[in-house]
């Protein structure tokens, strides 16, 4: 028998890169790696805008001047932009991407009260990444645009775009790196300090405070799977405790893929306005939009929260690197800045000084923006302009959906792909109108006694350790799951993503893994005679 020991303190994502092997080998069965968030699915129309938009950009570069047999041109101009822009939406009326840039344009206009002017000529220039990000933090018509998108899918419109600021960044892989190494350059987090993580979570968020560098204490906030996975007023409780100071949760989490219902919210909120108003929230919000009538804390606890999303999932962009942080103006981690002892207010003083005259008046969010390039480099930070393009016309493509018929269509897609696979599997789909679904956590124990009752779960639980049967599975069937346990799960489970394959596929993951319990079923009866 295979020993899996040495596999047992890797991460689920390094732990997968095992499970691939494993299953790779197996000639005779196709391997289905249904081990990683990827989606196999993305939005086509603003990536043909974007692309339509780089034809009209780069014509705009030539008629600024032009030296057509040396390939170049020069920056592009505002005056009358708009007017050729029209015209080159009315020449080119066949092309699907041209036409949404226009409805673009006039929604911009129209709905959002901006200069189409000055959009056009951020859009051009910033798709021809022909200056540096200015501002850094984001581009101005840009910023303003991707606050309505925000507001709309995370926050329902409790809070007006115009109280948040948005800094965007590669991905929200970047956005968490920023967020934990600002935190702790301003004197937020310290060594020692505790830190509440809403469990089960998307790992990093479990490793990062456990570095040298942050040495964090690690406060378990768990969600009960019997209750569908939220969190009981027993755990939220412990938020209470003053000596926590930052909650650190993904809403609708990873990997049981379950939005915080009201309940929730409201506990929370409440415990934030009348126990723990100096609570610092971190809430990564990226499977939100996946989500029936989603609310994000940011919602409802807009002064404390730090909301990260993520544009990688629901538009299929992962490749792209597109990523924000948003804070309302008003919040209590400036308070907190402002409240700092005097030695730490003068060493921050020291560590700012050469990118504003009054280190006090420098907000959190443009702390931000300054560690990610180290202070001294702040003049070059910035997400890459052609990225910010990309972001804006994501973001439009979604607010101009009025009846949300792209967002209907991907709920369906993947709901579809779970029937597939737990009807193969035998047991009924799971029913909660707080599920995402975008996950499926498969709870090994839980199957085997649906399947076949409480001895052969017991058996299964006491002759295989989590990670074994995950490589078991890998091994016997060529699927390759990741460890719910690696993800702050209590028991032994897979998760399954829904995303990265087709709906056949997912239907032989369930054939294959019933086909792999009848077997074991088997065994358990020929030992139990």
């Amino acid at each position: 028998m295979n020993d899996y020991s040495q596999f047992a303190k890797l991460s689920p994502f390094e732990l997968k890169d095992e499970l691939i092997k494993l299953a790779s080998t197996k000639k005779e069965k196709q391997m289905l790696n249904a081990g990683r968030g990827n989606p196999n699915f993305l939005a086509t129309l603003p990536r043909r805008g974007f692309f339509r938009l780089g034809l009209f950009a780069v014509a705009e570069s030539e008629l600024s001047y032009s030296y057509m047999e040396q390939h170049l041109g020069g920056l592009p101009r505002i005056e009358g932009i708009e007017a050729r822009f029209e015209r080159f939406v009315s020449d080119n009326r066949d092309q699907e991407g041209v036409v949404f840039l226009g409805r673009a344009i006039s929604y911009v206009r129209d709905q959002l009260g901006l200069s189409a002017s000055d959009f056009l000529h951020e859009m051009v220039e910033g798709i021809l990444g022909c200056n540096y990000p200015v501002p850094p933090r984001m581009l101005r018509v840009s910023e303003q645009i991707v606050r309505q998108y925000l507001a709309k899918e995370m926050i329902g419109g409790q809070i007006s775009p115009q109280d948040i600021d948005v800094f965007a960044t590669e991905g929200g892989t970047a956005a968490m790196t920023y967020v934990f190494d600002t935190l702790q350059k301003n004197r937020l987090i310290k060594k020692s300090d505790k830190v509440a993580i809403g469990m089960p979570v998307f790992t990093p968020y479990i490793e990062i405070p456990q570095l040298d560098a942050y040495g964090l204490e690690e406060v378990s906030i768990s969600a009960d799977p019997e209750a569908g996975w939220q969190y009981p007023d027993s755990e939220l409780e412990k938020l209470k405790d003053p000596s926590i100071k930052i909650f650190f949760c993904i809403n609708p989490s990873n990997p049981p893929s379950v939005k915080l219902d009201q309940r929730s919210l409201e506990k929370i909120a409440d415990i934030v306005d009348n126990h723990r108003p100096d609570l610092m929230i971190l809430t990564d919000d990226v499977y939100g939009t996946f989500a029936d009538d989603f609310k994000s804390l940011f919602s409802v606890c807009p002064k404390n929260t730090i909301l990260v999303y993520s544009y990688s999932k629901y538009f299929g962009a992962t490749g792209w690197r597109l990523g924000t942080i948003a804070l309302r103006r008003d919040n209590v981690i400036d308070q907190a800045i402002r409240n700092l002892p005097e030695e730490d207010k003068a060493s921050l003083d020291k560590r700012y000084s050469s990118i504003v005259t009054d280190v006090s008046a420098l907000r959190f969010i443009d702390r931000l923006v300054a560690d990610s390039r180290t202070v001294a480099l702040n003049h070059t930070a910035g997400l890459s302009t052609p990225q910010q393009v990309q972001t804006v016309l994501f973001s439009l493509f979604a607010l101009m959906d009025e009846n949300d018929n792209y967002k209907k269509t991907l709920k369906r897609l993947i709901r579809r792909r779970q029937a597939a696979l737990y009807a193969e599997l035998g047991l009924d789909t799971p029913d909660d109108e707080n599920s995402v679904d975008y996950y499926t956590l498969l709870d090994l124990e839980k199957i085997s006694r649906r399947l076949f009752g409480d001895e052969f779960a017991a058996w299964v639980r006491h002759e295989f350790s989590p990670n074994e049967l995950l490589f078991r599975i890998a091994d016997e069937t060529g699927i390759v799951l990741l460890p719910g346990r690696g993800f702050g799960t209590q028991h032994p489970s897979g998760r399954a993503s829904l995303a990265n394959l087709n709906e056949y596929e997912y239907a032989a993951i369930g054939r294959s893994l019933r086909k792999m319990a009848d077997e074991y079923y088997a065994k358990f009866q020929q030992t139990h005679r």
